[in-house]
């Protein structure tokens, strides 16, 4: 198992579509293969009227590990209607994912507003237990990202890796597991014993890292990278690592700051960062 402090090289480095947002799936490879990035993890917006099958092979002829598909979930609804659709989106999803040659989805469940959150947990699980069978078929694991509570009134309704984790207990499924956000699950004094339980039950399918900046300026679209906010970030890795858990360390950092910046300079910040806040 590879400590923190002993980390030298960007090999388990996976950076996300999504943080470098300005680019296209083709710049960001190229850009990703030429700082030497190991692993990649596609939003599924990049893929839009593009040949998925081609694009996975392009990435695999740039050795980036394609870490995962980002994203599906997004189950609850006030209607059959609505709930029907989830359902068919998320198979859309894994024929995604199995097309690119991705291993995993990570699901942000989703919630209603005004829907009591019992309500959305069960929507979720009866959701999640309905694409599993196409999952199965195609071996794709599906990974529920619990998200920090600021987003449980439409965005997830699972906000702790303890939901996360009882949701994975209903389904009792080895496909189905979860992604743990730094960003989202920092705050949870129960974290230790939750990552450990997740360890146990072999349910730790992906570790997503950036950092909470003080003051935050946009709940969804200020996240810091790693060293900018107040994250123990190589705490929580150490904790992750000692469930025995080697994938990627992936950064996911949705920010308009950055955004806004030249971003062969915040590919070459993320590689800095990694190195010395991760």
């Amino acid at each position: 198992m590879m400590s923190p402090t002993s980390l030298t090289d960007h090999s388990k480095l996976c950076v996300h579509t999504i943080t470098t947002k300005p680019w296209s799936v083709e710049e960001s490879m190229d850009k990703y293969t030429e700082a030497g990035i190991g692993g990649i993890t596609v939003w599924r917006q990049w893929l839009e009227g593009r040949d998925i099958a081609k694009v996975g092979d392009q990435l695999r002829d740039r050795n980036l590990e394609i870490v995962s598909l980002c994203r599906g979930g997004f189950f609850p609804s006030k209607t059959e209607p609505g709930l029907k659709e989830a359902i068919e989106d998320n198979k859309l999803a894994i024929r995604e994912a199995a097309e690119l040659g991705a291993p995993l989805i990570v699901l942000v469940c989703g919630a209603v507003p005004g829907q009591p959150l019992e309500e959305s947990r069960k929507q979720i699980a009866d959701g999640i237990a309905a694409v599993l069978p196409l999952a199965e078929e195609h071996n794709i694991k599906l990974a529920i990202e619990p998200l920090h509570p600021m987003y449980a009134d439409d965005r997830s309704a699972i906000n702790t890796m303890a939901s996360a984790n009882e949701v994975c207990d209903q389904l009792n499924h080895p496909l189905a597991g979860i992604a743990a956000d730094v960003y989202h699950i920092w705050w949870d004094p129960d974290l230790e014993e939750q990552i450990r339980i997740t360890g146990e039950k072999d349910r730790l399918f992906a570790f997503h890292i950036c950092d909470w900046m003080t003051p935050t300026a946009d709940l969804l679209n200020d996240r810091g990278l790693m060293g900018e906010g107040c994250i123990d970030i190589p705490g929580i890795r150490a904790m992750v690592e000692a469930t025995g858990f080697d994938g990627f360390n992936e950064v996911e950092v949705f920010s308009d700051r950055w955004w806004s910046q030249d971003q062969d300079t915040f590919l070459k910040a993320i590689k800095e960062a990694y190195l010395k806040h991760s």
